[in-house]
């Protein structure tokens, strides 16, 4: 859709990329390793692998997946399936064979792309047809744009599986009018720039990698997606070859450039933003990070995948408010209800609840979990009641309290995951923390960490820092924290690690 000036105005989510590619077409878009793709080059081969998919009989709701590796092709194939109504499903490519099975019987696709052997024969057995990487290649510059379907706004254009701790995965799906809004939003409070360099480490089946690609499209900037050892030895020598300057992060990838940064400081990369979601970044973390880059902006924010994200905080405000997870987007709302769904007044810790545009339309194929999770307001936008808990401060700053999965009695109290493992992080030599609630049949909860500390000294600290009541009883001193693909803790490794039951 065009506005009274001849300018585009993004309803659906292609709209984005074809803005960009019109303003500067010859602007790089997307690039790894040696491959550079424009955004000119972008839009092209997002229309041909369109016309590739819609002779391949894809049609408007139906689901494609996309399981290849790492490669410039995947925003290309994301945008293409925007443009005829399809709906992407962006896997990791070595997802464990039940994960995959699950999600193809769940969304039923028309068509898989997988350079995967495992996912080939799964795709053979329900009869799903397979295309593999060296597929899309080709007909990415030989393919013809055909004529498809326009989807509408109010459309699906992507399903995002999210699982949590337990369980197989879930579904969230994705209105091309929720994706647009919610990227428009946060790039109002990152503000990245046409010359910005974007690091992506995170996989893009994660929707905080996959937004990458949204908001390089709306700043006209750079998205530069790392090579398998760029998160690990490799993170610093490729944050300065491709000249990044802003870097998404995790806790994990965060205190593996703060260690980088430490054994060889120059020539340290051009970072000026530093973002992250999806859990805490540890205070030590950031204070090394900016000791070695003192031009780095932080903002810390605080989101689900079923809203993309519900608060960003201003640039460095986390030094002013500690412990803060930043504002509602504009357009959105945050409140805290009690047990009976009344709104709480600031100061006190209830559940979090998010409502506005960028609040996904629910669960695939889970009608109860939906209504449960996204009732609706008033018969406007539903509520996302997330099931986290926290409050508001008078001048609206959201503070993350806990999961209500985090959750656990020790000694007859109610205690989070999130303030004892805050808490550890804050002893002096502890470098990671995370906590394995009391299982089914365990006594007390186990906490986990990294350091220079003898287990008995962690726990001796902790007192300083945590009420005694709260204090797990046993501590392990371990080499490392398992973490996911996603870059969070890997809570079912974790029970191994800590020796208790699945529960």
């Amino acid at each position: 859709m065009r506005d009274g000036d001849g300018g585009l105005v993004p309803e659906v989510l292609h709209d984005l990329l074809d803005e960009a590619a019109e303003a500067a077409p010859n602007r790089p878009a997307v690039s790894r390793g040696g491959d550079v793709l424009t955004y000119g080059e972008l839009r092209e081969i997002s229309e041909r692998l369109a016309g590739w998919l819609t002779c391949a009989g894809v049609r408007r709701g139906d689901r494609v997946v996309v399981a290849l590796p790492v490669d410039v092709l995947v925003p290309a194939l994301v945008y293409a399936c925007s443009r005829i109504g399809a709906v992407f499903v962006v896997l990791r490519d070595e997802l464990p064979p039940v994960t995959v099975a699950h999600v193809l019987d769940d969304c039923k696709p028309v068509l898989l792309l997988s350079d995967d052997e495992a996912a080939a024969e799964l795709a053979l057995e329900r009869e799903i047809p397979l295309r593999r990487l060296g597929d899309v290649r080709v007909r990415a510059h030989s393919a013809e744009p055909e004529p498809a379907d326009s989807p509408l706004s109010v459309d699906p254009v992507c399903l995002i599986y999210t699982s949590g701790s337990t369980g197989m995965p879930k579904a969230v799906v994705s209105l091309h009018s929720n994706v647009v809004f919610a990227a428009q939003a946060i790039q109002s409070q990152l503000a990245y720039r046409a010359d910005d360099v974007v690091y992506c480490a995170l996989p893009l089946a994660f929707d905080y990698g996959m937004y990458q690609i949204f908001l390089c499209a709306l700043a006209g900037a750079e998205l530069h997606l790392a090579t398998p050892g760029g998160s690990g030895q490799r993170l610093l020598a490729e944050l300065v070859e491709s000249g990044a300057t802003v870097l998404p992060a995790v806790p994990p990838l965060g205190a593996n450039l703060a260690k980088l940064l430490a054994r060889r400081p120059e020539p340290a990369p051009p970072l000026r933003i530093l973002t992250n979601t999806g859990s805490a970044f540890p205070a030590r973390t950031l204070e090394e990070l900016r000791a070695r880059l003192p031009d780095l902006q932080v903002q810390l924010m605080f989101g689900l995948t079923e809203c993309k994200r519900a608060a960003i905080m201003p640039t460095n405000d986390d030094l002013r408010r500690p412990g803060a997870s930043g504002r509602a987007l504009p357009g959105t709302e945050i409140f805290v209800v009690d047990e009976h769904g009344k709104r709480l007044p600031a100061g006190e810790v209830g559940e979090i609840v998010v409502r506005g545009p960028h609040v996904m339309a629910g669960y695939w194929r889970r009608p109860k979990l939906t209504a449960e999770r996204f009732p609706r307001a008033e018969g406007l936008f539903p509520e996302l009641h997330t099931g986290d808990y926290g409050s508001l401060d008078e001048d609206g700053y959201l503070f993350f309290k806990g999961r209500r999965d985090d959750l656990y009695k020790e000694n007859g109290f109610r205690v989070s995951t999130f303030e004892v493992e805050a808490a550890a992080r804050r002893v002096p030599g502890v470098e990671t923390a995370a906590v394995v609630p009391p299982q089914s049949g365990e006594d007390g909860a186990v906490l986990l960490v990294t350091g220079d500390l003898e287990a008995d000294d962690v726990l001796r600290l902790l007192r300083d820092e945590l009420e005694d009541v709260k204090v797990p009883g046993r501590c392990l001193v371990v080499p490392d924290l398992p973490v996911t693909s996603s870059g969070k803790v890997d809570r079912r490794e974790l029970q191994s690690l800590a020796g208790v039951g699945s529960g």
